[in-house]
């Protein structure tokens, strides 16, 4: 009988509970391992921050759902990982021993990395958590009753642009819904090189069509923007030009703000030597297993993927859901070769496939592969995609309490969008 521990119950690690005790018999045992009791589905972070959703309505207790498919579940915080003796210590002291671990905790938001920044005794809002979502909601009810300023984006070393521009542009709607969005300057303050570069070096017209955008919402912005300290109401932003050489400080002065941190590794994570980048990221070979501790996978946001290209401001590689999703199937499958003693064969992808709400419209984008040269390159705005969104939040909650494994992007999204899977 083998132990396989996922650690993080995410939009990635809960379906490769899932997809894990599908594939394996009744021999094998599998844990789940998740900081909360609850999950929550963080593509919604943007629409709970303006109201449009509630706590309860895109998170629920994990427990009950797992264990209905004989899957174990612990809610604690893993705060050492011995790879030598495949044994992980829990912040109560219980350890836990496993045959294969599997990581899918997301990043650690280090917002330590800017000064005065975070929701936690800093001067920034989140949408990367619900709680931080509840936290920028609060603040924006407050805002409201005296507007002024916005400034919304992205630091240095963030590596998920998208949410940025979906908040940025779901807050003008709701402003414009309020008729309270001349009463509203609004700024993009990003470390991309230039808007629609997504971390990807854009997609298809990404640049043309988000500035686009962005103008008809009379959305300024800057670009190269190197974020290095914030104090109640003010921003100290630096902006470079394309040769990495400083061009301008501004302080900008604010009444809201909504800004994505820099993304690290789980410090239990980061802490095990050789099994990350410096950033703390899990290093993977081709098949998702880490080179130094082979029954060790990994899969998501806390991989160490490298930028698409080098940046004047640190920008990291996005990991959207269907890389995820094909990351997770391929663990799932090299796992269950592994235990009938073949070697493992499965890759998973890093095409990127995204669905980003802008409030009453929609942008979706198609990076296959994710690096250039593509063979797919494809950037579209419509109302459809913020249909497709709404669309995509029920039937992903849905299939986690009903706890299928289900794929998705191929059965569903790929088949909408007309397009073939494309590998590596």
């Amino acid at each position: 009988m083998a132990h396989i521990v996922i650690l993080g119950a995410g939009t990635g690690g809960m379906p490769a509970a899932y997809e894990m005790r599908e594939a394996l018999g009744k021999e094998h045992d599998v844990t789940l391992i998740n900081a909360n009791e609850y999950f929550q589905f963080v593509p919604s972070n943007p629409w709970v921050a303006v109201g449009w959703r509630t706590r309860d309505d895109i998170t629920f207790p994990i427990r009950p759902y797992v264990e209905r498919k004989g899957i174990n579940f612990i809610a604690g915080t893993v705060t050492e990982i011995d790879p030598e003796a495949n044994k992980l210590t829990l912040d109560n002291n219980d350890t836990v021993s496993y045959d294969y671990l599997v990581i899918i905790t997301g990043p650690r938001l280090a917002f330590e990395e800017v000064e005065g920044s975070g929701p936690h005794g800093g001067y920034t809002h989140s949408i990367c958590t619900v709680d931080h979502a509840e936290m920028a909601y609060e603040a924006y009810k407050k805002f409201l009753e005296d507007p002024g300023h916005v400034i919304v984006g992205a630091m240095p070393f963030a590596s998920c642009f998208g949410p940025a521009y979906e908040f940025a542009m779901i807050l003008d709607t709701d402003l414009r819904k309020r008729k309270m969005r001349d009463k509203v300057p609004m700024t993009f303050v990003t470390s991309e090189p230039y808007i629609g570069h997504l971390g990807l070096g854009g997609v298809g017209d990404s640049k043309g069509l988000l500035e686009s955008e962005m103008r008809n919402r009379h959305i300024n912005w800057i670009t190269n923007a190197k974020t290095v300290k914030v104090e109640d109401g003010k921003m100290f932003v630096e902006e470079y030009n394309d040769a990495g050489e400083k061009v301008k400080d501004h302080e900008l002065e604010f009444k809201f703000n909504m800004m994505l941190p820099a993304f690290k590794g789980v410090d239990a994570v980061a802490n095990v030597e050789g099994l990350c980048n410096p950033r703390g990221f899990v290093l993977i070979d081709d098949k998702q297993r880490n080179p130094k501790y082979p029954n060790i996978y990994s899969a998501g946001v806390c991989v160490a993927i490298p930028p698409v290209e080098a940046t004047p401001v640190p920008t990291g590689a996005p990991k959207t859901g269907y890389m995820i999703e094909s990351m997770v199937s391929a663990i799932v499958h090299n796992i269950q070769e592994e235990l009938a003693g073949q070697e493992p064969s499965h890759k998973g992808t890093w095409n990127a496939v995204c669905l980003a709400d802008m409030g009453d419209t929609g942008a979706a984008f198609v990076a296959l592969p994710q690096i250039p040269p593509r063979n797919v390159n494809w950037f579209a705005k419509g109302k459809w995609v913020h249909m497709a969104k709404i669309a995509f939040e029920k039937y992903f909650i849905r299939k986690m309490k009903k706890g299928t494994s289900e794929p998705l992007y191929e059965k569903y999204i790929f088949k909408a969008l007309g397009i073939e899977r494309v590998e590596k």
